[in-house]
């Protein structure tokens, strides 16, 4: 393992705490997009399915633990436990996820590597994270203005996925490995989706200031 995935992994992991901290230690939801979280415990539960008949290695097989059972708790906070689920921004949530969720699969039918259900599944996986964070920027811009841990979560999910393309990139000019094309693509595009999040969050954080994305 390469600094770069381990420093992705971190990332990501960091991400998932600082919203757990969020919600727990404040017992709000208010700026959390209840639907990308929807489409990341998709995403997990759908890509991890090998957890109990393929065994790579202790980390790997806790990573994948870890990821599927806090996206599902998150979830669970949102929707059921009543300290939390009044504070979530039901009307300016209002993203159509379920468009992802439809695209994603029908891409993943269409454009696969090996036509098996973990393959297919596996691809679905990785179209759907592309664009999971979607729902969760469209609310943070029509919030305008939203409380700090929310930034960092979103800010520690974008690194995540920048730390991943340069284990990529890092990988190709070490070892040759090119990896999986799909993985390449859908890294870039989400990537990219974060670029204007990014650019305010540094603007804010050299101004000292709260982050403020225009509408």
């Amino acid at each position: 393992m390469n600094i770069f995935r381990f420093l992705g992994d971190m990332t990501h992991l960091f991400s998932i705490l600082v919203l757990l901290l969020k919600i727990y230690a404040t017992q709000s939801c208010s700026g959390i997009s209840l639907k990308t979280q929807e489409l990341y415990a998709m995403v997990f539960v759908a890509r991890y399915l090998d957890l109990f008949t393929e065994y790579i290695s202790l980390y790997n097989s806790l990573m994948k633990l870890v990821f599927i059972v806090s996206s599902l708790a998150i979830v669970w906070c949102m929707r059921a436990r009543p300290s939390v689920r009044h504070s979530y921004d039901k009307d300016l949530d209002t993203f159509r996820h379920y468009i992802l969720v439809a695209c994603s699969f029908a891409l993943a039918l269409l454009v696969h590597e090996k036509f098996t259900i973990k393959e297919v599944l596996w691809a679905f996986s990785i179209y759907l994270e592309a664009v999971a964070i979607l729902p969760q920027l469209v609310l943070v811009q029509r919030s305008g203005n939203v409380d700090n841990l929310t930034v960092q979560y979103v800010f520690f999910l974008g690194a995540y996925r920048a730390f991943y393309v340069l284990h990529w990139i890092y990988r190709y000019f070490t070892e040759k490995y090119y990896g999986r094309w799909i993985s390449w693509v859908s890294g870039l595009v989400q990537t990219a989706l974060y670029a204007d999040f990014f650019y305010y969050y540094f603007i804010s954080w050299k101004n000292n200031a709260k982050l403020q994305l225009p509408a």
